[in-house]
């Protein structure tokens, strides 16, 4: 019981209050806080904090090299070329923030938080990475083909992500893949304007149609390959394929026996959801020998998991993979591409780990080095050409680029103590529950620390069963609550955690972490020049008792945070307070639901440029309004506005001589289902932005002057929402 022998053992005498209490003094004082050992490493440079501090603390070098890094004003600053970004090239994330929340009359966008800023530039920075890594892997080890990788469009199916990493990768044939129909549509269209060499790789359960399409692909000359995932399937190849007179390019999935441990691997091994037994593999062989397109199997493909932990485990899949590889080789099939699936992973929590699904203990450098070996060494056994070398790494590439930004709107910090009357206590206590709180005072003074939160808790019982049956007041249960968390907290010697609530949708905008546990970087994206006073957890706005973030890099369960400006109220020019979410730019996304019909974040791309803040906002796109996250739900928010609008009237209506008032509940209804569902604040940081498509007002104002323009009320209502 460190906290209670503290203040015993100093004099040889019971804690300050409790001697008090033997001598007859009656009123406990409040209890003293006592520093614990993270307090005490965050205290020791209390006097000269830095920035570089912050980065230790947060781990930002670890899990955010090179992309992310905090500059000398203690903001987060993203790097957009990684390694190769110039000190004048850095984008400070903060100002970013400025812009895009500040209000149109000043040169902002008037967007409202939650908010995801896109940075394109990452985005083909790990492009150029993955196949620099591959390139150098295949020329070092004389390696006799080359790498073209496919990005899983599943991971973010956003358009212009899809429509960028299409242009980026057109130098290295860089293609899609495509698990479901309007996902082969969407590559489909996307690839029309990409390398004509690039892979379009069909994965997924399929129907008849889902051929066709693949197939129709391979007609409109997009170099598309349909990946068996089930053995009858190839019987749908065939029969469609001569109804179209299209000769396929096919492959098949296997199901391989090496499998990883972690949470990624459940899909992989021989009891996987998808792909072919070597015995399947086998009948298809058969299948296609019969049918005069054995020719037509040209890509072998296998997925051990996401996050692979460690190259020795990935040589192992690809090895077997690789002898696979050279049985059909054997077996007649021409084959020329061996897809290595995803698993190339990222390192959440920078710790270089393998023992872990939040790290990877490798590089791009050491994967691609692993990768292009075990092949070359079962190909030249075997005595056999070397094959395409494709990979689905879709987590890799996208993950950087996006960073969710979102703001703390209050903090509860934990409950101040106050003294304890322990002669009100007494008062009307049962004599079992006085026996109880003498010996909570007597095991207080023998430092018996289990024993005082037993007589702790038998005391709060007994006093609860006769609030209950109404023979004690609620003043006495709240002293004695009040005494029982007095002895909870000098037992335990923990920080204090407070609860910081933020202006976001934990089901919406970070799905993995509710649902999968998945652990992200979140820091504050400012102030990191200053020393965190406080640890915290985070609150969402959501009415569920799951939209809480509690788990955090390190194993830790807190956040060290700085105390919100204003009284926590937001108010204030500069009193917002920022925290980015990092690494979420894969499935987050499209995970996310709509729980308390809280939409998506809106969203903003930047690109790096030489102008006096280094950035260009290219793109900028308000979140779904509360009409539109009403639609989604089948509800219909013009009728809705309707019967609201008509009830005004009836009851607010220019009958009672309230012009005034109706006219401002109807303007407050129309733009209520135009803004966000999220909360707005009184800060500069935080005005609402009104969603039309695209179009949006920046401000109150704005959009008084456009109901002012002259246009109906009808008219005004059409146009946005057109």
């Amino acid at each position: 019981m460190p906290a209670l022998a503290c203040c015993v053992d100093a004099a040889a005498v019971a804690p300050p209050g409790y001697a008090a209490f033997i001598a007859g003094d009656r009123s406990l004082p409040a209890v003293v806080p006592f520093a614990s050992s993270t307090a005490a490493s965050l205290n020791s440079n209390s006097t000269n904090w830095s920035p570089a501090h912050s980065s230790a603390l947060y781990r930002i070098e670890g899990w955010g090299a090179p992309y992310f890094s905090v500059n000398e004003s203690g903001n987060i600053a993203v790097r957009p070329y990684g390694t190769d970004t110039l000190a004048h090239q850095e984008i400070d994330l903060l100002k970013i923030v400025k812009k895009v929340s500040d209000p149109k009359s000043v040169g902002g966008l008037g967007l409202q938080f939650p908010l995801i800023v896109r940075v394109p530039d990452v985005l083909k920075n790990r492009l150029e990475s993955l196949n620099s890594a591959f390139e150098s892997a295949i020329q070092a080890q004389g390696y006799e083909s080359h790498y073209q990788g496919v990005y899983p469009v599943k991971c973010n199916q956003d358009r212009f992500v899809v429509e960028d990493i299409v242009k980026f990768g057109s130098p290295f044939r860089f293609g899609l893949e495509a698990g479901s129909k309007p996902e082969l549509l969407l590559a489909m269209s996307c690839l029309c304007k990409g390398n004509p060499e690039a892979l379009l790789v069909c994965n997924g359960f399929k129907d008849a149609e889902y051929i066709f399409l693949a197939l129709l692909a391979r007609k409109l000359a997009l170099n598309t390959v349909i990946v068996l995932e089930e053995e009858e399937e190839v019987n749908l190849v065939i029969e469609i394929s001569k109804k179209l007179s299209v000769r396929p390019v096919i492959g098949v999935r296997a199901k391989l026996r090496t499998k990883h441990s972690g949470h990624f691997g459940s899909t992989s091994g021989e009891k996987g959801k998808f792909g072919l037994t070597t015995t399947q593999i086998l009948r298809v062989v058969k299948k296609l020998q019969d049918s005069g397109m054995l020719d037509c199997l040209q890509l072998l493909h296998f997925h051990i998991g996401s996050q692979i932990p460690s190259t020795a485990l990935l040589q192992a899949g690809v090895g077997e993979a690789a002898q696979i590889y050279s049985e059909l080789v054997r077996l007649g099939a021409g084959m020329k591409v061996i897809d290595i699936g995803g698993g190339l992973g990222i390192d959440y929590d920078g710790s270089k780990s393998g023992n872990s699904d939040l790290s990877v203990s490798y590089g791009l450098q050491e994967y691609a080095s692993a990768v292009v070996n075990a092949i070359r060494f079962v190909c030249d056994r075997k005595s056999i050409k070397h094959p395409i070398i494709c990979s689905e790494s879709g987590r890799a590439i996208v993950s950087h680029h996006s960073i969710l930004i979102f703001e703390a709107i209050s903090a509860s910090a934990p409950t101040a103590m106050n003294p304890v009357d322990l002669s009100f206590i007494l008062e009307g206590l049962s004599e079992d529950a006085r026996a109880d709180c003498r010996n909570l005072m007597q095991a207080a003074v023998s430092h018996e620390s289990e024993n005082c939160l037993v007589y702790a808790d038998q005391l709060k019982q007994r006093c609860v069963d006769r609030f209950r049956e109404g023979t004690l007041g609620i003043e006495q249960l709240a002293a004695v609550d009040g005494l029982c968390d007095l002895v909870s907290k000098m037992v335990d010697a923990s920080e204090p955690i407070s609860t910081y609530h933020v202006n976001l949708s934990i089901f919406t905008s970070i799905p993995d972490f509710w649902s999968i546990g998945q652990v992200f970087p979140i820091v504050p994206i400012h102030r990191l020049d200053e020393r965190p006073d406080v640890r915290g957890v985070l609150s969402d706005l959501t009415c569920d008792s799951d939209g809480k973030i509690d788990k955090f890099i390190g194993g830790e369960t807190s956040l060290p945070l700085h105390e919100l400006e204003g009284n926590g109220s937001g108010g204030g020019a500069n009193a917002g307070y920022y925290l980015g979410m990092f690494l979420g730019g894969a499935y987050q996304e499209s995970l996310g639901g709509l729980h308390n019909l809280f939409g998506g974040p809106s969203v903003v791309s930047v690109s790096q440029s030489d102008g006096p803040h280094s950035f260009v906002v290219t793109r900028a796109v308000p979140g779904p309004s509360c009409g539109d996250v009403l639609r989604v739900m089948q509800h219909e928010p013009e009728l809705m506005f309707n019967t609201l609008k008509h009830r005004a009237e009836e009851f607010c209506g220019q009958d009672h001589g309230e012009e005034g008032t109706y006219a401002t509940l109807v303007s407050t209804i129309a733009r209520s289902f135009h803004n966000m569902p999220y909360l707005v604040l009184a800060s500069p940081c935080s005005l609402t932005a009104m969603n039309n498509n695209g179009f949006y007002y920046s401000s109150e104002e704005d959009y008084n002057a456009a109901v002012a323009s002259g246009a109906s009320e009808d008219e005004h209502w059409s146009y946005c929402y057109a």
